[in-house]
Order: C-alpha cells, then structure tokens, then sequence
C-alpha cells in the first residue's frame, strides 16, 4: 500500500477517534462515543506502523502534515467550517515540509 494512502487512512482514523472523544466532552455525546474512538485510534497506531521507514519518529513527522491537510478538511466537511486563507497557507508549508521529510535522500 503506498504511504500516500497509508497516511490518508492513519488520519481519517486519528481524527475520527479524536473526535469521538471531543464529541464525548465537548458535545455532551455518550460515553458509548469512548468505544468506537478507542478502536479508531488503536487503527490509526496500527496503520503508521506499516510505513516503510527505518525510524518512527521519521515516519511520524511526515505524517504531521497529512493530519494538518486532513484536519481542515474534515472542519470543513464535519463541522461546516471553511478553511480560511491563513489555515490553507500553513498546511502547505506542513505538507511541503512532509514531502521533504519522505523524499530526502536518505
């Protein structure tokens, strides 16, 4: 599976069981919110580890943007917010910065 994709799904799934819990706190939810969010973050450290890097933390840092890329889309197709200006320059620089991280000649 490419790392792209990889990525992709770690965040859906980070943000997912994030958001269980947030919804769980913040949004007067169920605590039954608490069992399918554990599952989505216990998925999420599971599917970082299929990257193929020789160190987690490298693997973790490119991550970084792909979960700022997927976070304002999931405020803007979960929570109806649009991403502003500002919001789109700073993931392009994180995801800039992830690119650079995976490509580096190692």
């Amino acid at each position: 599976m490419p790392a792209y994709l990889i990525y992709a799904l770690a965040a859906l799934a980070e943000i997912a069981g994030c958001f269980a819990f947030w919804a769980w706190l913040k949004l007067d939810k169920s605590a039954l919110w608490l069992a399918p969010g554990i599952v989505s973050l216990a998925l999420f450290a599971w599917l970082l580890t299929l990257i193929d890097s020789e160190a987690a933390g490298r693997a973790y840092a490119a991550y970084g943007g792909v979960y700022i890329a997927a976070s304002l889309l999931w405020l803007w197709l979960a929570e109806g917010v649009r991403p502003d200006r500002w919001d789109l320059t700073g993931m392009a620089v994180a995801l800039i910065g992830s690119a650079i991280i995976l490509a580096g000649p190692r």
